[in-house]
């Protein structure tokens, strides 16, 4: 089973028992977080997709270190003949999560059942444009 889930604005597809890097959250050290922004879960028989999120799923994930930080990045800047050298460093930081239980919840809608729902709405007529108001005039 797995699931792809949003956190901090960017997709990770994660499995019970992984460890994630994240951008860094504002939580403590061994702190429980629950992600329930799923936009996917599959499992051995069956895949639910969300629209765009998977009603009732949500992942338990506890924090392991809040702020892990990478390697330095060296950003340096040179221009021919002028003299010119800029030389600036980097270092992203990141909070590690470990991925704990992966629940569903409620029933949701599989991705068959989303097909079929989105097959029958292609035969909708569109609704009627609004009628275009005439000009008023005044007379002097």
């Amino acid at each position: 089973m797995y699931a792809i889930v949003e956190v901090a604005g960017k997709q990770y597809k994660v499995k019970q028992g992984l460890s994630l890097h994240v951008d860094k959250l504002e939580a403590k050290e061994g702190e429980s977080l629950v992600l329930d922004k799923v936009l996917l879960v599959k499992t051995d028989k069956d895949l639910k997709l969300g629209m765009p999120y998977v009603e009732g799923a949500s992942i338990a994930a506890t924090v392991k270190d809040p702020l892990f930080k990478d390697k330095k990045i060296i950003v340096f800047h040179y221009k021919n003949k002028t003299g010119f050298h800029k030389k600036q460093g980097h270092r992203h930081q990141y909070t590690i999560l470990k991925i704990g239980d992966i629940s569903l919840g409620e029933p949701v809608k599989s991705a068959k059942a989303i097909a079929e729902v989105a097959a029958s709405n292609v035969d909708v007529a569109p609704d009627e444009a609004p009628k275009k108001r005439s000009k008023k005039t005044t007379e002097v």
